[in-house]
């Protein structure tokens, strides 16, 4: 399938599956703007590479220009090429830069490398966009992310957050991260690379060996064996943190501080 039929399903066979909840995602949440310059980050998986290709096709209806911003963290010669490959075929122009954060992750976190390798990825990101005069990044993540990170605080961190859609960069004066895939199922996504025949790359991470053992993936594995008894899990874990009851908190913290329910009953 060349470039152009493969551009071609996101206004016919994926249209409603991908096209139509990615706008919708871009409308509800004001992620784009006209005279916004958005830094697509672009990983070479199938997720970034879908979402270059609906960034472009939302250029036809909004005023807005895009760069294409792959960092290299330390891909092996065949994970580089394959990024390089699949870009061309689908007319992406990429602005690679090259980074070494795959091996100091690696050597300082080589347990649990993959909190450290988000960070400093997102931090060059950022770095980069900025230098190109962009004034917001655009990820890669969708839905079933978005369940899992509720499901993935709760459990192991112990709190109540979200992955939003839309915030304002900490460091970065300017500078916003919008995640346009927000309403975008992954099964939707795998099913158009593989009507595509697509072959994307895969991440060359340390921790890509032991994948299978990740909190994430054993988060995924549990929402998946209870979706199968109950379809509106996926929905239910999300609207848990869209749907809070603020007077039903034992605490919570924002910008002032920690705060507890007993502040209530004894002012």
């Amino acid at each position: 399938m060349t470039g152009q039929e493969i551009r071609r399903t996101l206004q016919r066979e994926f249209v409603r599956t991908l096209r139509k909840p990615f706008v919708d995602a871009v409308k509800q949440y004001r992620l784009v703007q006209p005279g916004d310059t958005v830094a697509v980050c672009i990983s070479g998986g199938k997720d970034s590479m879908l979402l270059a290709l609906l960034m472009q096709d939302l250029q036809r209806t909004v005023g807005f220009s895009l760069r294409f911003l792959a960092m290299d963290p330390g891909y092996t010669p065949e994970g580089r090429a394959r990024l390089e490959d699949n870009a061309a075929k689908l007319g992406l122009p990429l602005e690679i830069f090259d980074t070494n954060v795959l091996r100091v992750a690696g050597n300082h976190a080589a347990g649990h490398p993959c909190f450290l390798c988000a960070k400093m990825r997102r931090g060059h990101l950022y770095t980069e966009a900025q230098k190109r005069g962009c004034n917001k990044i655009a990820l890669g993540h969708h839905y079933d992310d978005a369940v899992e990170t509720v499901l993935m605080g709760l459990i192991y961190g112990g709190q109540v957050q979200a992955m939003l859609p839309r915030l304002a960069a900490k460091n970065y004066a300017g500078m916003e991260l919008i995640r346009p895939l927000y309403h975008v199922r992954e099964r939707n996504v795998q099913a158009w690379a593989d009507f595509c025949g697509l072959d994307f790359a895969s991440c060359d991470c340390p921790a890509k060996q032991l994948e299978g053992d990740t909190k994430r993936a054993a988060v995924k594995a549990l929402i998946a064996s209870l979706a199968a008894e109950n379809p509106q899990i996926e929905a239910n874990i999300l609207n848990a943190v869209k749907n809070v009851d603020t007077g039903k908190l034992l605490g919570w913290r924002d910008e002032n501080g920690r705060h507890s329910f007993l502040d209530r009953l004894e002012k």
